[in-house]
C-alpha cells in the first residue's frame, strides 16, 4: 500500500456487540451488550482502529420491524457507545429478506465494499469478527482475516467448521479478540 493506510475492523452486531435474543432485536429496551464489549470498543477506538459494523438485518425485508426502528436501535447503540468514548466510523446493514436475491447479505461483500469505498487500507492487517458461518464466509470472499467468537451463535458455527472455513482465530468473546487484532 502506498502512503497511509488506516486500520480497519469489521465487527457483526447480534450476537457479537449485543446479545442475541434468537430473534430480531426489534427496540432499543431489549438491547443488551455482550459482556466485556464496551472494553473491546473502547482500547480498539484507542488504538486507532476505524470500527465498521456489518450485519444483516433480515427482519426488515422479512417484514418483521421497519428500516426505521432499526436505525433507532443503532443510533440509540452508538451514542451509548459514544458515552463510553467509543467511535464506530460506520455501518453497512442489509435490510434485504432471507429469501431475497441481492448484492449485500453476508456472506457477499457489497457490505464490506460499501463500508471501506474511498478509505486506503492493508486487507492483510484487518479482521471481521463475527459469530456466524456467513460471517466467516463474507471476510475471507473480502480477502481480509477472520475471528469468530462463541458469543450469539458462535459456538453452533464452531461446530460446523471446515477446513476451508477455518476462521484465522476463535475466542470466546469480543473482549477476547481484541489482542490478535491490534497484535496485526
Amino acid at each position: 500500500m502506498q502512503g497511509s493506510s488506516r486500520r480497519v475492523v469489521f465487527i457483526d452486531r447480534d450476537g457479537v456487540i449485543n446479545v442475541d435474543l434468537w430473534k430480531y432485536v426489534e427496540f432499543w429496551e431489549e438491547f443488551r451488550f455482550e459482556e466485556g464489549v464496551l472494553d473491546a470498543l473502547k482500547e480498539l477506538t484507542d488504538q486507532g482502529f476505524d470500527i465498521f459494523i456489518i450485519s444483516n438485518q433480515a427482519g426488515v425485508g422479512d417484514g418483521v420491524f421497519t428500516e426505521a426502528a432499526m436505525w433507532d436501535v443503532h443510533e440509540k447503540m452508538v451514542a451509548e457507545l459514544g458515552r463510553h468514548g467509543i467511535r464506530i466510523l460506520g455501518a453497512q446493514y442489509c435490510t434485504h429478506g432471507k429469501t431475497e436475491t441481492c448484492d449485500c447479505r453476508k456472506p457477499k461483500t457489497k457490505l464490506l465494499e460499501r463500508a471501506v469505498h474511498g478509505i486506503s487500507f492493508d486487507k492483510k492487517k484487518t479482521f471481521f469478527v463475527g459469530d456466524k458461518i456467513s460471517d466467516l464466509e463474507a471476510g475471507k470472499n473480502f480477502g481480509v482475516k477472520t475471528i469468530l467468537v462463541r458469543t450469539g451463535y458462535g459456538r453452533k458455527a464452531e461446530q460446523q467448521l471446515t477446513e476451508a472455513l477455518r476462521p484465522d482465530y476463535i475466542v470466546n468473546n469480543l473482549k477476547k479478540a481484541v489482542p490478535f487484532i491490534v497484535k496485526l
